[in-house]
């Protein structure tokens, strides 16, 4: 099961670079505002993550570039959260264009690391409470 969420933002003067497009490396930036979309949307915002003493560092992230954005365009960010058992998240993303054209994908992957800054190589409680709660896991599952 996936879970997806849209994301609006509209491109801003300073992320275009001199050929008056969307400057490359914004687009890791847009897959960070989906995912903050995302997590305030189902309270597993890095502040919801932090309160319950783990952090979410990315450890991988794909982009392929399609086509171009251009200042004042009003992008459209589709973030999906893709099922995982291991103690990672892992997110997907798409973004389009104002005429509904795919102009960046991308993947990114964190794992939790706890208070003691250990890798949890488990499922936090809060997660598989999370997890349960939007149906990705069962009772039978998370014991």
């Amino acid at each position: 099961m996936k879970i997806k969420e849209i994301t609006n933002i509209r491109v801003r003067f300073n992320e275009t670079d001199s050929l008056g497009i969307v400057w490359h490396g914004n687009y890791i930036s847009y897959f960070e505002d989906g995912r903050e979309d995302f997590g305030k949307k189902h309270n597993i915002s890095y502040l919801d993550v932090k309160e319950k003493g783990y952090i979410t560092p990315i450890v991988e992230s794909v982009c392929q570039h399609k086509l171009p954005l251009r200042y004042g365009d009003i992008a459209t960010i589709e973030t999906t959260f893709e099922d995982t058992p291991a103690a990672k998240m892992i997110f997907t993303y798409k973004i389009f264009n104002p005429i509904g054209e795919v102009v960046c994908t991308g993947k990114t992957i964190q794992v939790f690391i706890n208070e003691k800054d250990e890798l949890s190589l488990v499922l936090p409680d809060f997660f598989k409470t999370w997890k349960e709660k939007v149906g990705l896991i069962s009772v039978e599952q998370k014991i």
